[in-house]
């Protein structure tokens, strides 16, 4: 079972969404970022990360899916968040968002998510608009929004 895996399978039941997992500095002293965000759609808390944190822990110590030793850090999406479902896109609509798909890269706004189809556009100019199916792409946030959402 690979990490991701393993810690959906120990925050979504704790109302948690795990965005992202990587490993970092593999060659040395591997860091796991774990980034998450709450299922309610409400911000992320100190005490939600510590929460995550503690459980995560727990299960990697008991299941050992790195060998040797590792650093864990669980943090919030912040300005790097990485968009994957719909919802995210929808959540995001009118920022604008870096996009990196096969022989395509573009940073636009996201106009209109229909079904598993996201719309970006820039109005001021002409021909930019986009249409491309979710799992065809990877997306991360490239402006931050002036309120939560």
């Amino acid at each position: 079972m690979n990490l991701q895996s393993i810690a959906a399978e120990v925050l979504e039941p704790l109302g948690y969404e795990v965005l992202e997992v990587q490993i970092q500095n593999p060659d040395r002293r591997p860091t796991v970022l774990v980034r998450i965000d709450r299922l309610d759609e409400q911000p992320v808390t100190i005490e939600d990360l510590s929460t995550a944190s503690g459980a995560l822990g727990l299960e990697f110590d008991l299941r050992d899916p790195i060998e040797g030793e590792y650093r864990l850090e669980v943090e919030s999406p912040g300005p790097k968040r990485p968009l994957t479902r719909a919802r995210h896109f929808e959540r995001m609509l009118g920022l604008k968002v870096k996009v990196r798909a096969p022989g395509n890269a573009f940073t636009l706004p996201v106009t209109a998510v229909n079904g598993d189809t996201v719309v970006f556009e820039d109005p001021t100019q002409p021909d930019s608009r986009r249409e491309l199916r979710l799992g065809e792409f990877q997306a991360n946030l490239a402006e931050w929004p002036d309120r939560h959402r």
